[in-house]
């Protein structure tokens, strides 16, 4: 559709856009950057609504496909009333895609760039808008990671966050290191931009920047390379001159601890006692000049919906009429004194009776022959091919063909064509019958040959439920793994990754250690998987591959208090690897650390891959 209207801020789908996705068709572009390309479309209702579609790059990496997955479930958990819902998604498809409730007004970004910082009664408006979006947002066990202008949309009643922890979706996969860049550097958090594990108050530093950038229309860390700015953000204080008074508590947003900035809780209280009045969104709680500009969008949107549904209604062309071989069936009009209805799905037309037939006018035959009155046509949108043989959907000259009457029980003779093509019925047939005959001999031989192999203790076949051949087995020792820490069986060798502060650093865990709420249903120590396939193997069982293969009594995790020395564990992973984890004892209590020493044997590739945890 090229409908885009002017001041809406749509632009025309490109040459190289696809006109739809998952049957939702798509109206207008509404942007693109890191991880795809984002266009308006519509529910079937009419509901506008912001589809997301990610870049063929990302959509490559198997990794990313797994995160992207659950990232989307996750936020379809976030119902709050500053983030934009999660409607619809797609992880499996050639091109995946996600689609949020879509926001008829400008970012934060577009906004203070166009029309210059807000006034401090919109920026505390907006301060506790997002922070009640991040205390959703958090809730549900999800980092937003990315919180910048660009991902904070105006809408008339009051701020909405978008992209909330589909970045991390992106993050550590096999296209980090090659351009994609995870995160905004001037909006990143100390820890962030230093590469150390990301917490709930990565988020609020990233609101203290926001914070600055739309009461000044500048970050807290200047401009320049990005390099320069995380330098600053790391090492230096932040530069809040001509920042209203009235706004400066956001200084502590901006903490280079993570432990001393506040909660967004206590940024909504400190909004509310820095505003004068009580804090109401409304339809006037932006400056004039946005808020027409939000209307203008809202509108642009309608008419977009509207020209849709004007398409939808508009007639389509006629099916495509009968083959031109099909035998000419309609009397003809000069001899039968009327016109009968058309053969083909064409406009019918009301001719009444035809008068006199009206001889050729003199000229060349290319010449066309005037319209008959006795004939009215009102003609249909777009051109009209008539094949030869059919009645056309305008006046034709007379006819000269009559027909004959129909041979009534004369058998026709046939053709030289016909006897070949019965010729060729017989051989296909006769093929046909050798080919049964063959596969009866052959299935028959099958059998046999199934039944002779079980009976000598042999394998009848490799199909799909045949095991794998044993891959050979890599033995580490002594692994420790400390309370919050997980292992990846791929990894050679095994090191233990710091997934504390992370709500989903499971999802990456071939095994785990923690005690946390998300992690076990009680508050007791664990040793779990992601897979959810983990086996303890009790003391009359002799842990190796084929026991592991064999048992099937899976759980998510193991309590530590089942568990003593010497316990084994077998543990299946998604991607096909089998883990005997032998359990060697925990930390002793003089040790200020908490961890658990594991010896474990991983045999890569045992089995075959699954997706289904």
């Amino acid at each position: 559709m090229s409908g885009v209207q002017q001041g809406g801020q749509f632009r025309p789908l490109e040459d190289g856009d696809p006109k739809a996705v998952a049957g939702y068709r798509l109206a207008a572009r509404l942007g693109s950057g890191g991880m795809g390309t984002v266009y308006l479309s519509y529910t079937p209702g009419g509901h506008p609504i912001a589809l997301k579609t990610i870049r063929p790059e990302l959509s490559e990496d198997p990794e990313f496909r797994r995160r992207f997955k659950q990232e989307a479930q996750a936020a379809q958990r976030v119902q709050g009333l500053y983030t934009a819902p999660v409607i619809d998604y797609d992880t499996e498809g050639a091109q995946p895609w996600l689609a949020t409730a879509y926001v008829p007004g400008p970012s934060l970004h577009a906004a203070v760039a166009e029309h210059g910082a807000l006034p401090v009664s919109s920026v505390l408006l907006l301060l506790a808008g997002v922070a009640e979006a991040l205390k959703v947002i958090h809730a549900a066990g999800i980092v937003h990671r990315d919180l910048k202008p660009a991902n904070v949309l105006l809408a008339s009643d009051g701020p909405r966050v978008i992209d909330f922890g589909i970045a991390r979706a992106a993050d550590a996969t096999a296209l980090t290191g090659t351009g994609v860049s995870i995160g905004t550097p001037a909006f990143m958090s100390p820890e962030q931009a230093a590469g150390k594990p990301i917490t709930p108050a990565s988020d609020v530093f990233a609101l203290g920047q926001v914070a600055a950038y739309a009461g000044r229309g500048s970050g807290a860390y200047g401009e320049g390379p990005s390099h320069a700015v995380l330098y600053r953000i790391v090492h230096e204080e932040p530069d809040l001159s001509g920042f209203p008074d009235e706004l400066r508590f956001i200084e502590r947003c901006l903490a280079k601890n993570p432990e001393d900035r506040p909660s967004p809780e206590e940024v909504i209280a400190l909004c509310q006692e820095a505003s004068p009045t009580p804090l109401v969104q409304s339809g006037s709680w932006l400056p004039e000049a946005i808020g027409a500009d939000i209307t203008r969008r809202v509108s642009a949107s309608a008419e977009l919906l509207a020209a849709r549904n004007k398409a939808a209604e508009a007639p389509t062309a006629a099916p495509a009429p009968v083959p031109p071989t099909a035998p000419v069936t309609q009397p003809d009009v000069q001899a039968a004194g009327h016109a009968a209805p058309p053969v083909h799905a064409a406009p019918t037309m009301h001719s009444g009776h035809a008068g006199p037939a009206t001889p050729p006018p003199p000229g060349p035959p290319s010449t066309p022959y005037p319209p008959q009155p006795t004939m009215p046509y009102h003609p249909q949108p777009g051109p009209h091919t008539v094949p030869t043989g059919h009645q056309a959907p305008y006046p034709q000259p007379p006819h000269t063909w009559h027909p004959q009457p129909r041979p009534l029980a004369v058998k026709p003779r046939r053709s030289v064509g016909s006897w070949i093509g019965i010729g060729i019925a017989v051989v296909v047939g006769l093929v046909w019958v050798s080919g049964c005959v063959s596969f009866i001999k052959e299935l028959g031989a099958s059998s046999d040959s199934s039944s002779s192999g079980s009976a000598s203790g042999g394998s009848s076949g490799s199909g799909s439920s045949s095991p794998l051949p044993d891959p050979k087995p890599v033995t580490y020792k002594g692994i420790d793994v400390t309370k919050g820490y997980y292992v990846r069986f791929a990894d050679s060798p095994l090191k233990p990754v710091d997934g504390s502060g992370d709500a989903y650093s499971i999802d990456d865990s071939d095994l785990y250690y923690d005690d946390k709420w998300y992690y076990s249903e009680d508050d007791s120590p664990v040793l779990g998987s992601n897979s959810e396939k983990l086996v303890l193997l009790n003391n009359a069982q002799k842990g190796s591959l084929k026991t592991c293969r064999n048992e099937t009594r899976y759980a998510r995790d193991i309590s530590l208090s089942r568990i003593t020395k010497g316990s084994q564990l077998c543990v299946h992973t998604s991607s096909g690897h089998i883990a005997l984890v032998t359990f060697k004892g925990t930390a002793s209590q003089s040790d200020p650390s908490d961890y658990v020493t594991l010896d474990i044997t991983v045999w890569r590739n045992a089995e075959e891959p699954t997706t289904d945890n």
